[in-house]
């Protein structure tokens, strides 16, 4: 847009805004005489522009009524042409004028057109008007820089906390919160009236800055002004506690807030299921359904189903999938990607992929989702198949976060050409892209490929890219190499007990009992606390939890029988479990052989309580499996129960 603004221009170019398409509908009938109130009612705006001429020089506020009506509906060449005939025909721009056409141009990225309309203001003299003033620095904040903003700001006379809220909303955007604060001290010292919105950027800055002390002293600001109960700053506040990780804060100011809108209620949620408080996330998401007052949007679904992903709870999954089919939010595709991926992490791929395909509309996440999903449930060759689908049928872009499910779904597969394709395709592959091309090739057995690669890259100061080659020492019992990479893993990682965690369980995997013994003392002697193992599962509405050698449970004599009668059928078939050193919780492993693995226990409780046929999920915190509970499962999979094992690190 190439446009010279002049208070006596009889003629001003105007270049439209590339593929701007102007949308002509039939004229209305009877049209009245033009006055303020008719222009503000069409809705035809091509029709308007044919009444220029009846509009009156003096009636500035018919003009503005115009250039606002097609500013409201995103037509910024409208807006341009209709101040162009505005100056045409003589009529002097007003203080209204001005910050309507800076703001078109500001959206329509034109820097040197808002110079233009900058020394217009200047010479009509509205550079030091409010309105203009604060449109101008926006303009100069998002198009050149929030500092060049700031030189303007500070060289007017006429400030308020609109203009210093819009300045420090620049440098937020910007991610210098610490500047957008000090701004905000500044108004505060030069008395200037603080209101809500201001008080909410600044509570925003604070959160950005994890600064508790900071964000409580603006608290007690917003209380002596009487507004921390405005609804904004009340929002903000509940954010900034959350983004602090003050739980108890958030918690005790959201039960003072004396009304509560969609967003504080979303909010509080969405921190308990980020945080692991599950249950406490679903008795507020039940007690909002039970108020009447406010129903769930999509986005709190989308941040309640999560939950039902990260624990044995798929129920509870299906309750709200119910709820979202009655109350119409199925055709969301923020809703209908949390389904898929909720359905994914609780177990249940077979859901998932009857939802994704009811999917009238996809976008890159939702096949992202499926791919990923098909592969954590060891069914890489059907992701790399809806891969090559959406390839074929669906022309996005790809992004990194697509390719890390189609390389983990090839991972899984063993489909290792297809791999090295797909990694090819990657411009600048992430830590992550790498990792799994290692993982790869040593899953598939090419351990001295994955080695070159990682040599040859200078990979091997990276834990995940040496993990990865870990796991294709132990599917392929490289113990010797194993050994190594576990303890460059120690060097890198001197403060990470699961490495320790990893070399004890290689001892204990080679009987070197005292070995063992002197790596517990030394993780022991550093402070560091290494996971227990914890397995669980859900059953008539309950979770039952299970630690290494659990005797708590109220059926702890039944689930021990049955579990050493199934180890004695499966000594009698000759099963045996291959010694591995993976990561699982050494006791298990040593003092609780033949049972007590909190994953057997928890199998065994469902084996008891549940009918033949049905499918048994079990939750874990550990993501390896230990070689004795991997044998068992395979004794028992496929005898009349399916069963079917989530880690809680893959969610």
């Amino acid at each position: 847009m190439n446009l010279l603004l002049s208070t006596h221009t009889h003629c001003l170019p105007i270049t439209q805004k590339p593929n701007h398409a102007y949308h002509r509908h039939p004229p209305f009938n009877n049209l009245p005489h033009v006055r303020t109130m008719t222009v503000e009612n069409y809705a035809n705006l091509c029709v308007a522009h044919q009444v220029f001429d009846d509009i009156p020089i003096w009636d500035t506020f018919a003009w503005n009524n115009l250039i606002q009506t097609h500013l409201t509906n995103g037509d910024l060449g409208h807006v341009i042409s209709t101040y162009r005939q505005m100056l045409f025909r003589g009529v002097r721009p007003d203080k209204h004028t001005l910050p309507r056409i800076i703001c078109a141009t500001r959206q329509y990225g034109d820097l040197q057109v808002g110079k233009q309309l900058h020394a217009q203001a200047f010479k009509l003299g509205f550079s030091s008007n409010l309105y203009v003033l604060t449109s101008l620095i926006e303009l100069y904040g998002i198009l050149d820089s929030a500092d060049t903003a700031k030189w303007l700001h500070d060289k007017s006379t006429c400030r308020n906390s609109v203009s210093w809220t819009v300045l420090a909303k620049l440098y937020l955007r910007e991610d210098k919160p610490s500047l957008a604060l000090d701004l905000f001290y500044q108004m505060v010292e030069l008395a200037d009236d603080i209101d809500a919105v201001a008080l909410a950027t600044a509570i925003g800055a604070c959160g950005a800055l994890k600064m508790l002390h900071h964000g409580r002293n603006i608290h007690h600001l917003a209380r002596v002004h009487g507004l921390e109960f405005n609804i904004l700053v009340s929002n903000s506040l509940l954010k900034m506690y959350i983004d602090c990780d003050s739980i108890k804060d958030a918690r005790g100011f959201f039960d003072q807030m004396p009304s509560k809108d969609i967003i504080s209620w979303t909010e509080l949620i969405h921190m308990y299921v980020k945080k692991g408080g599950i249950n406490e996330a679903f008795k507020l998401f039940r007690q909002m359904n039970m108020d009447g007052e406010l129903k769930p949007d999509p986005r709190t679904i989308s941040s309640i189903l999560p939950a039902c992903g990260r624990m044995a709870a798929h129920k509870h999954g299906k309750e709200i999938h119910g709820y979202v089919v009655k109350n119409a939010f199925d055709e969301n595709l923020i809703v209908q990607n949390a389904l898929v991926d909720m359905y994914v992490k609780s177990g249940c791929i077979q859901s998932a992929s009857k939802t994704f395909s009811m999917m009238k509309e996809k976008d890159m996440v939702s096949w992202s989702i499926m791919t990923l999903g098909y592969s954590l449930h060891g069914q890489g060759k059907l992701g790399v198949s809806l891969f090559r689908e959406m390839e074929k049928n669906f022309k996005m872009r790809r992004d990194e976060i697509t390719y890390t499910a189609v390389l983990h779904a090839c991972t899984t597969a063993n489909m290792v050409d297809e791999g090295d394709s797909y990694f090819s395709c990657i411009t600048k592959p992430t830590v992550a892209h790498i990792a799994l091309k290692v993982a790869l090739l040593a899953r598939a057995g090419r351990l001295d490929e994955a080695r070159t690669f990682v040599e040859k890259k200078k990979l091997d100061k990276h834990p995940e890219i040496l993990r990865a080659l870990l796991d294709g020492c132990r599917n392929h019992r490289q113990q010797k190499l194993g050994k190594r990479i576990i303890e460059q893993l120690c060097d890198l990682e001197p403060l990470n007990a699961e490495n320790y965690i990893l070399l004890s369980n290689w001892y204990a995997c080679n009987e070197k009992w005292d070995m063992v013994e002197k790596l517990r003392e030394t993780i022991r002697d550093m402070g560091l606390r290494p996971k227990k193992a914890y397995s669980w599962i859900e059953f008539c509405n309950k979770i039952h939890v299970f630690g290494t050698g659990d005797v708590s449970h109220p059926r702890s004599q039944n689930i021990y029988w049955n579990l050493q009668c199934l180890m004695k059928e499966m000594e009698e078939d000759g099963s045996k479990p291959n010694p591995d050193f993976s990561l699982h919780d050494v006791d298990e492993e040593r003092e609780c052989v033949p049972i007590g693995h909190s994953e057997l226990l928890a199998i065994s409780f469902g084996l008891i309580s549940t009918e033949a046929g049905r499918t048994i999920r079990i939750t874990k915190n550990l993501r390896m499996v230990a070689a004795l509970v991997k044998t068992f499962v395979n004794f028992i999979d496929g005898r009349c129960y399916s069963l079917e094992t989530t880690a809680l690190i893959w969610v």
